[in-house]
């Protein structure tokens, strides 16, 4: 028995009117999708094979075309139904298949869009591509993750299966810290129970690490053994159908001292004040704004952050952000906050010379509010 598909039709071609009418506002006749996640959103194809050159062809009308590696032909008849698999062999120039394809579909001096910020069209080939084919080149990052920034129903339920093994491998990943325990040790229960609870392979980490490292911002496990007294940083990510959920606690070991539970009690005062202001029509200002003023009323005028959180969704690997841009709560953001956008959620305290404590979530923007849904691991300062 097959596995389903992670999308009904009806929603694969709602995604793509949607992106075709953005198009068609931008004067593109035809668009070059190569971001894995952007791929996968139109249809549904979820491999490791983008590590080599992949590429959606997408006219304003008609049919697509998915230009890929020739190995790659039976993984895209089983998964990809809405769109003509066009193969090149491993000897041949990615660049001449996707000319090819764009003429097959009329495109040969077309308006075509290009994700320029994509990780995996490198240069040599985007710039073969441009060469080849095309009247004008426009730059079309973002297009697509415009319209998938808002979850459907189905994403959103995605989303929440995700959170739940996340709160799963976090919880276990918990238990397993002790004083002499390797960081190995954690990193396996965590991965156990996370699968176990339902994940997929998640987009990054989890990242694991003691108070030494504690600023190292994406290093991860490497054989350190934790020690009483010391803070171990745990941001732990579950997916399912990549939909990404994260989430961070951190541990101590052994003891706690008092700065440190005053670096929690404000860590989830702040964690509050920004899922008050996550709300509709909201901005990702506010939302950095209510976490700052938290820090400022405990006369940490000076503390900043880059932000508190960033807007979450398909995630491949090397990031559960979703591709290469990471689109923030930060400071000076206009970004409209509407339903259905998900979010990692940050309150990080550390380096104040007043204790550490961080705590991250995922949550949902309903028509209601901010909901957090990796709400079964306790955000309270925990000692092992």
């Amino acid at each position: 028995m097959s596995l389903e598909p992670p999308f009904p039709p009806a929603e694969l071609e709602q995604r793509l009117a949607a992106v075709r009418r953005r198009m068609a506002a931008a004067d593109l006749d035809g668009m070059l999708v190569s971001v894995p996640e952007n791929i996968y959103y139109l249809t549904g194809l979820d491999h490791w094979g983008f590590f080599a050159c992949h590429a959606l062809v997408v006219p304003l009308d008609g049919p697509m075309i998915l230009v890929a590696r020739a190995m790659e032909h039976v993984t895209v008849e089983n998964q990809v139904k809405n769109a003509v698999f066009l193969g090149f062999p491993d000897d041949a120039d990615p660049a001449q298949s996707i000319a090819n394809a764009a003429r097959r579909l009329g495109l040969g001096e077309a308006r075509l869009g290009l994700e320029q910020r994509s990780l995996f069209l490198t240069p040599g080939i985007a710039d073969r591509t441009r060469a080849l084919i095309g009247r004008e080149w426009h730059d079309c990052s973002g297009l697509v993750d415009a319209v998938r920034i808002i979850k459907s129903p189905l994403e959103q339920e995605y989303t929440r299966r995700a959170a739940a093994a996340a709160d799963a491998g976090t919880q276990a990943a918990i238990a397993a810290v002790r004083d002499g325990a390797s960081d190995y040790e954690v990193a396996a229960e965590c991965h156990r129970a996370m699968i176990l609870a339902g994940s997929e392979y998640p987009g990054f980490g989890p990242f694991i690490r003691p108070t030494r490292r504690l600023g190292e911002e994406h290093t991860t496990w490497c054989g350190d053994r934790f020690r009483t007294g010391d803070a171990v940083f745990l941001e732990v990510g579950a997916a399912y159908r990549k939909y990404q959920a994260p989430m961070g606690r951190l541990v101590y070991v052994g003891h706690a001292s008092a700065a440190a539970e005053a670096a929690a009690e404000l860590a989830l005062r702040g964690m509050e004040a920004i899922r008050a202001a996550i709300r509709p029509g909201a901005t990702a200002d506010d939302a950095y704004a209510a976490w700052r003023e938290v820090a400022h009323g405990a006369g940490l005028t000076s503390y900043e952050r880059h932000h508190c959180g960033y807007v979450i969704g398909i995630g491949f690997p090397p990031s559960w952000t979703g591709g290469s841009m990471v689109t923030s709560l930060r400071p000076g953001s206009d970004l409209e906050l509407r339903p259905g956008m998900a979010f990692h959620l940050h309150s990080w305290f550390t380096d104040t010379g007043r204790g550490d404590y961080f705590v991250s979530n995922t949550a949902l923007l309903t028509e209601f509010g901010c909901e957090i849904l990796t709400r079964q691991t306790p955000e309270t300062l925990q000692v092992r």
